[in-house]
């Protein structure tokens, strides 16, 4: 099995309304049951809007901080699912059915595992 990330991309303007975002609620609530019950899902989370994010840079030894995304783009990172699935194939018929596809994108990336990272047991032990 491979884990892959699906980002889910909405547009920054022309997307649904607040009213037609909350009709489309239970199509991602069943989205995500869907993925639960084929146990595939990994992880997911919806984002706050871009607005609410803050971008971090370090420049000669400073942190820079800015308000917002680091670029104005015409779509914007609305969330996330990680599923554990046997290929791309199987990776981009999950994304496909995403309910915001028809007017927004998910981007499919492969997750890098490094098998030879310690385990979070193994560097709590050496912390010790």
């Amino acid at each position: 099995m491979a884990q892959y990330i699906l980002l889910i991309y909405s547009p920054t303007e022309g997307g649904p309304s607040p009213e037609e975002m909350e009709a489309e609620m239970p199509r991602w609530f069943e989205y995500t049951q869907q993925l639960q019950d084929a146990g595939v899902m990994r992880a997911g989370e919806a984002l706050h809007p871009a607005d609410a994010a803050t971008t971090v840079r370090v420049r000669d030894g400073q942190r820079l901080t800015s308000d917002g995304p680091f670029a104005e783009t015409k779509e914007v990172l609305g969330g996330y699912y990680v599923i554990d699935v046997p290929d791309l194939d199987a990776a981009l018929q999950w994304a496909e059915k995403i309910p915001s596809v028809g007017y927004g994108s998910v981007e499919v990336r492969p997750v890098m595992v490094f098998e030879d990272m310690p385990s979070e047991a193994a560097q709590q032990g050496a912390q010790a």
